[in-house]
This record gives structure tokens, sequence and C-alpha cells, in this order.
């Protein structure tokens, strides 16, 4: 054969070897693609709970706060606009924050109502689909267990779709199974080349909507909020609650000033009182130096603060663990400690609103430290505060 004769078949045999190197890389990009959305949804998750649980009582208590401040101010006034906001506020503190809606993964709206049963009579391309895909998967045309397992799995998905009349869903699945690599032809058969065709253009596809679904996660109010740290989450979640707690206090600071004023309207000095020990009863706090001794100790810092410093004895459990292993928490009155006291302000108000006595210790460990009380390091090394 002569070298000219020759040249076609060399170029063919380099042309499907660059579509099987194309498929293989593809076929990685999209492996990998879906482990990064997947861990993506599983962090945003995880985030979204702990930021539920360990922030809410503080929305809670903002919300309540809002609501007793347009309470006070239409008592004070008696304004239309006025009792028609303190109305609003206090029913949303009724309804409690709607927390849930900053859930990324969590579903945003109310469960439908099921549908009653509807007869369906499958069209004609879902009848044709349904026949080539039932010569195709059947299970019987296999006696490996492995194999006929996995083709009891696709022929049930055939089957719902064709019991909804779904010609779409069909295609996709007829797509799925000519494209799997089960289906490959051996390397060397006729048709390999257009299987490997096949298989690329399925593959670009589920690229492309693994790629829509990263932004839609990324672009969801906790997506948003983990992007701004995402190797930190728990100290976002500290610089929240500082947040929060400042708002908590200049709330309650507007507060006292309206209700310390002369009484008008039924607003007098004992419904001062009142708030002021609701609120105390909120977030019990204490300063550094007033902690017993032999008090029970949980330090929810991180492992690298714990190491630097911390207090002989405390349990140390970091805040973002704190709701999984509350169980390991001793039944009685716990003191709370982080750095400064904005984490441990956090996991009080959640343990308080489990039903859990515990009391923030003021400034943390730069307090506890500023006070003389005693520290060790993990590793013998003089304590300090990290």
């Amino acid at each position: 054969m002569s070298a000219e004769s020759s040249s076609p078949v060399q170029w063919a045999d380099q042309e499907r070897w660059q579509l099987e190197e194309r498929v293989a890389a593809t076929e990685l990009a999209w492996l990998t693609l879906e482990v990064d959305v997947e861990t993506l949804r599983v962090e945003i998750d995880n985030f979204a709970l702990i930021h539920h649980q360990l922030l809410g009582p503080l929305y809670a208590r903002l919300d309540e706060l809002d609501a007793l401040v347009a309470e006070t101010v239409a008592a004070r006034t008696g304004a239309t606009e006025d009792l028609r906001r303190a109305a609003e506020a206090r029913q949303r503190v009724d309804e409690l924050p709607d927390l849930d809606a900053l859930f990324d993964s969590l579903p945003t709206e109310p469960a439908a109502e099921p549908e009653p049963p509807r007869r369906v009579r499958p069209g004609k391309d879902a009848q044709r689909l349904y026949r080539e895909l039932a010569r195709r998967a059947h299970p019987d045309l296999t006696t490996e267990p492995a194999e006929q397992e996995r083709r009891v799995a696709f022929i049930a998905r055939v089957n719902e779709a064709y019991a909804h009349g779904d010609a779409k869903a069909l295609a996709e699945l007829t797509e799925e199974w000519s494209t799997a690599p089960e289906a490959a032809p051996a390397p060397e058969a006729p048709d390999r080349p257009d299987w490997l065709r096949q298989r690329l253009e399925w593959l670009t596809g589920k690229i492309g909507r693994l790629a829509t679904e990263q932004v839609r996660l990324e672009n969801t109010p906790m997506g948003e909020l983990l992007r701004l740290a995402p190797q930190e989450p728990d100290r976002l979640l500290e610089e929240l609650a500082d947040q929060l707690l400042g708002q908590a206090a200049a709330k309650q600071a507007e507060l006292d000033r309206l209700l310390a004023g002369p009484g008008d309207n039924g607003v007098d000095r004992q419904r001062t009182q009142e708030t002021q020990t609701m609120f105390a009863q909120q977030l019990p706090t204490t300063d550094a130096a007033s902690v017993p001794t032999e008090a029970p100790l949980l330090d929810v810092r991180e492992q690298d603060e714990w190491d630097a410093g911390h207090v002989d004895g405390a349990l140390h459990i970091p805040i973002g663990e704190v709701v999984a292993r509350i169980e390991e928490l001793p039944d009685a009155k716990l003191y709370v400690l982080c750095r400064v006291g904005g984490r441990s302000a956090q996991v009080v108000q959640y343990l308080v609103a489990q039903g859990r006595e515990a009391v923030n210790v003021d400034g943390g460990m730069f307090a506890w430290e500023a006070a003389g009380r005693p520290m060790v390091s993990s590793d013998g090394r003089d304590a300090f505060v990290l």
C-alpha cells in the first residue's frame, strides 16, 4: 500500500484519538465540577443551619425590641400612624422571624397540595421512546447480577416518566442510556466515533447545567454570606453576632430612654424595670473576675486560639460544633467563653433557648487575662490570648 493510500487511515485514527482525549478530559471536568457543586451545597446547608440556630435568638431579640420601641412611641403619641407601626411590629414578633428564608437549599414556598390523580395517555413520541428504551435496557437482556441491578433501577425511571406521559424525560433517558460508559462500543468498533461525539455532547450539557447551579448557589443569601469568609465561617458568625449585639444594645438604649421619662399614657417606671429584667434574663452575663473558681466553663473558640491559652479544666467545643455536640455539655450552669464575648454570646442565646442554664463571660479571654485569672497553653509554653 502506498503512502498516499495510507494517509487517510492515519488521519482518521488521529482524529479518533483526539476525540477520545477530549471525552476523557471533559469527563474529568464534569466529575470535578459535580464534586465542587455538591460540596458547596453541603457547606451552605451547614452554615445556614448554624446561622439559624445560633443567631436566631438574636434576630428574635431585635424583633422584640423593635416592637417594644414602637409600642412605647405609640403609647406616648397616640398617633394613628404610630399605632399602625406598633401593631405591625408586634405581629412580626408573634409570627416569628422568617429565618428559613435565609436558607439556600430549603424550599422558600409552602409545599403545594397534592394534585388529585389524573388519567394520562402517553403520546406517540412517548410510546416510541418507551419501546426503544425497553428494547435496549430491559433487565432480562443480561444475566450479570450487577448489570441487571443497574438496568432495573434505570427501567424504574423509564416507567415513571412513561406513566406521566413525559416524552421529554424519556428523550433525556434515551440520551443518558446511549452515552453511558457501560454502553460504549469497543475501542475499535466502527460506531465508536459516533458514541464519543454523543458522549461529548451529553457531558458538555451536564457541565453547563452544573455551572448554572453553582452560580445560583453562590448568589443565594447564605452563599453570599459564606463567600465573605469561606475559610473562616465561624469567625464570620462571630462578626455577625457582634453586629447584632451592637444593634440590640442601641435599640435597648433607645427603649430605656423612652421608658425613663415621666409616665405618660400608662407607661411608667415599673414597666422600665420589667423590660430591663426581661432582657437581662435573655442574655445572662457576668464579668471574668466574678466567675466562681470551680464553675463549669465552655470555651467556644477555635483550636489555634485554645492551644495558645485557655482555662485549665474548661470544656473546649468550637462554636461551629456546639449544636451537634450539645449532649456533651454538663447539666449544670455553664459559663461560656470566647475571645471577646461575641461568639460566646451567640452560644448563650442558643443554650438558653434550648432550656439550658448558661452565662456569657463579658469580654471573653481578654477580660479573663486582664483580671489575672490563670491560663495554660497546650504545649506548656507561656499562655496568651490569640
